[in-house]
């Protein structure tokens, strides 16, 4: 009767372990392998992680100064003309590595004074300009101001083109700006009956006489940020 052969092969693992009886393993291998993928993928997430941060903001936004911030409007007829100040509700300038690229300004039309006027004259400009014949500031509270391409012309002068809402009407608009250190000073100059603000202009109505409005108001623009 021949004798069974009780000795087992041992055999190894690809990890480089002798196999136990059942042809098992304590799993290094596979554990390596894991590992390995792991610090590959948390490599792969930092970078992307890097990369995107780099992407999504190369920008810089400063916030404007409401406070110290002026704009002194202009508006002239036949036979003279007034002018006064409005303020800045909110706003920014966007720069790239000290360039301006971009920027946004909010006009409080409620805000709207003459300053040339005094008493019961004062208050009827103001009132007049804050109704439907201009500006309806009841309906139209706020006007804006997006730059959406900048052109730079020296190290702190710039050519922009803007888009200008007043009265729930947009055009677009190009000025030129100056930003120093902390200032930014424009001059603007609007043809008010595109914003269907016809009031007295002689564009519209004849025999106006020297009640007539000249179309085009000023804006002198100081803003601080």
């Amino acid at each position: 009767m021949k004798k069974l052969n009780l000795s087992f092969k041992k055999q190894q693992c690809q990890c480089g372990k002798t196999k136990d009886l059942t042809g098992n393993c304590d799993g290094s291998h596979a554990n390596k392998y894991k590992r390995l993928k792991l610090f590959a993928l948390t490599i792969s997430v930092l970078f992307s992680t890097i990369a995107f941060g780099s992407i999504a903001k190369p920008h810089n936004d400063k916030k404007i100064n409401t406070e110290k911030s002026t704009i002194i409007w202009k508006g002239n007829k036949v036979t003279g003309g007034h002018e006064g100040i409005i303020e800045v509700k909110s706003g920014f300038f966007r720069f790239h590595k000290k360039k301006l690229i971009g920027g946004e300004v909010e006009i409080d039309m409620n805000s709207i004074v003459c300053t040339d006027l005094i008493g019961k004259y004062k208050d009827k400009l103001e009132g007049h300009l804050k109704s439907d014949d201009f500006f309806g500031v009841s309906k139209h509270p706020i006007s804006t101001l997006k730059i959406i391409k900048v052109t730079s012309i020296s190290n702190n002068a710039y050519l922009c083109t803007g888009k200008i809402t007043i009265k729930g009407k947009t055009e677009i608009i190009e000025f030129n700006i100056s930003i120093s250190e902390n200032n930014a000073i424009t001059k603007l100059k609007i043809d008010r009956t595109k914003f269907n603000i016809k009031y007295g202009s002689g564009s519209f109505f004849e025999g106006l006489g020297n009640r007539m409005i000249y179309d085009e108001f000023d804006l002198d623009i100081n803003l601080k940020f």
